[in-house]
């Protein structure tokens, strides 16, 4: 995570979100009043992707066994309709 102040991340903005990005690492900047965190838009829709996925009934329990299987048993990619 990159830290910043207001005062630098103002300064700087355009190379500090270039960053943030290319790279997906997070800016936490410090303010007086408290600080804020800025992700790349890659980063966040991953993260509410993961919240969804996590608030179903099993869908936890259904990755962890898929994640077990051997690729042996998984059917190629040829196999399965999109």
């Amino acid at each position: 995570m990159i830290n910043t102040n207001i005062t630098n991340f103002r300064k700087d903005i355009y190379n500090i979100l270039e960053k943030t990005i290319r790279f997906n690492e997070p800016i936490n900047v410090t303010t007086k009043d408290g600080n804020a965190v800025i992700l790349s838009e890659e980063e966040y829709n991953s993260i509410m992707e993961t919240l969804y996925l996590s608030s179903l009934p099993g869908m936890k329990e259904t990755i962890v066994e898929g994640l077990k299987t051997p690729i042996s048993e998984c059917a190629s990619e040829n196999e399965v309709e999109w």
